[in-house]
């Protein structure tokens, strides 16, 4: 069973940084693209960074330069740098993976964790 297992999340003020990661656990043979999205209150959820195993990023407009998108292929983890926060980055941020279980690649998300940016 797999399992995406998502921790960082929490209060704080505009123009701090937060740093989320995402672990990824149980049997599979491989993971590949690994990504963040968040959705606010009354909104869908949208895209934030996304990296594909082989380093290739892309990052929604409103983040570019204040956000960077990280993963360890060894420890299957992918971490989200957050800077420069602004109280429209509010939202619940989840982890999101392809993973390649036995024979066929699926889609998996995290619980989600909140990040408020207010003061």
């Amino acid at each position: 069973q797999v399992q995406l297992v998502e921790s960082g999340g929490g209060l704080v003020q505009p123009g701090g940084s937060l740093r989320l990661s995402c672990a990824a656990s149980g049997r599979f043979l491989r993971v590949n693209a690994m990504g963040w999205y968040r959705q606010a209150p009354g909104k869908q959820r949208e895209l934030v960074a996304a990296l594909t195993s082989g380093g290739s990023t892309n990052y929604a407009d409103s983040v570019k330069g204040r956000f960077t998108i990280s993963r360890d292929n060894a420890k299957n983890t992918v971490s989200l740098q957050m800077n420069s926060l602004k109280a429209e980055d509010t939202a619940v941020y989840y982890c999101n993976a392809r993973i390649v279980v036995i024979t066929y690649e699926a889609g998996y998300w995290g619980q989600g964790t909140q990040v408020t940016v207010s003061s």
